[in-house]
């Protein structure tokens, strides 16, 4: 399946799974945000870009901002999830994007009472978040990143890719509804096409066109979930020419049409009115 991307509009996230077990498996997908797992039952293999970790009980996974990941779950795990905007981490910001860890798996890290501490810490149910709430986060974040990147081998990326590479995703990400081509950001970028082209390959690992697809599909199936536009409607808001074009797109995707994601997803929300299914 084609590496998708996630929209995240949530700054922070952080998921305990350390009672009962569950699986962590996921699609390949990618986004501006840094992931981390904390294993701490179970097996699971993670694969990041090229690389193919075997995780096990104590490991712990991290995926940089815009590197493609997936998990393909052995059975049932318990951990810890985070999905953090690099912004909440300022003072290693340019840490996450100028560089990149030689290995994704970092042996045995999740078993460290500081960082298992940090991640109680930062899952802990809250009550009203405030400005305190968010500054206690932040500082808890920089802790578990630092404690985290002292244990892993960076490597600096090629000047100028990273820069480079982070103007093409925020031009996509705010002009994904027009006619995209490399042509098009080759004059509006002043950035060659076929670096352009390069950039994705390399560091992506994705064409530009499946890059661009997925990220129209993602807006998609936000829209699709929360608003009651048609299927057509939405095709032209993110930037498909055609119909037929879109569904063919999502189908190849998501692994079902338009018509289908939004009635699973209703099911979902409510899955004892069967009878709405023919209104969509």
């Amino acid at each position: 399946m084609i590496p998708y991307y996630e929209n995240r509009t949530v700054n922070f996230q952080g998921v305990d799974r350390t009672y009962g077990r569950s699986h962590l498996a996921c699609a390949a997908h990618l986004h501006h945000h840094i992931e981390l797992v904390l294993l701490l039952e179970g097996q699971t293999v993670a694969v990041s870009g090229a690389e193919r970790c075997q995780l096990c009980a104590g490991d712990v996974f991290i995926a940089f901002p815009n590197q493609i990941h997936r998990y393909e779950s052995v059975g049932r795990e318990c951990y810890f999830l985070f999905i953090v905007n690099p912004d909440l981490v300022p003072a290693l910001r340019d840490t996450f994007f100028d560089f990149l860890p030689r290995s994704a798996r970092i042996p045995g890290a999740a078993f460290d009472p500081e960082i298992l501490d940090l991640a109680r810490r930062l899952t802990a149910p809250a009550g009203e978040e405030t400005h305190y709430t968010e500054l206690t986060r932040a500082g808890y974040l920089l802790a578990l990143f630092s404690l985290l990147l002292s244990h892993t081998e960076l490597i600096k990326t090629v000047p100028g890719d990273s820069h480079a590479l982070k103007e093409v995703l925020s031009y996509c990400i705010r002009n994904y509804q027009k006619d995209l081509s490399l042509s098009l950001l080759e004059e509006e970028l002043h950035i060659s096409k076929y670096y352009i082209s390069h950039l994705f390959s390399d560091k992506l690992h994705i064409s530009f066109n499946h890059y661009i697809n997925s990220l129209r599909i993602s807006y998609a199936c936000h829209a699709l979930r929360h608003t009651d536009a048609s299927v057509t409607e939405i095709s032209e808001q993110v930037g498909f020419g055609t119909s037929r074009t879109f569904n063919r797109a999502f189908l190849k995707q998501v692994g079902c049409t338009p018509r289908a994601y939004r009635l699973a997803e209703k099911e979902k929300k409510d899955p004892a009115a069967p009878e709405k299914r023919g209104t969509t």
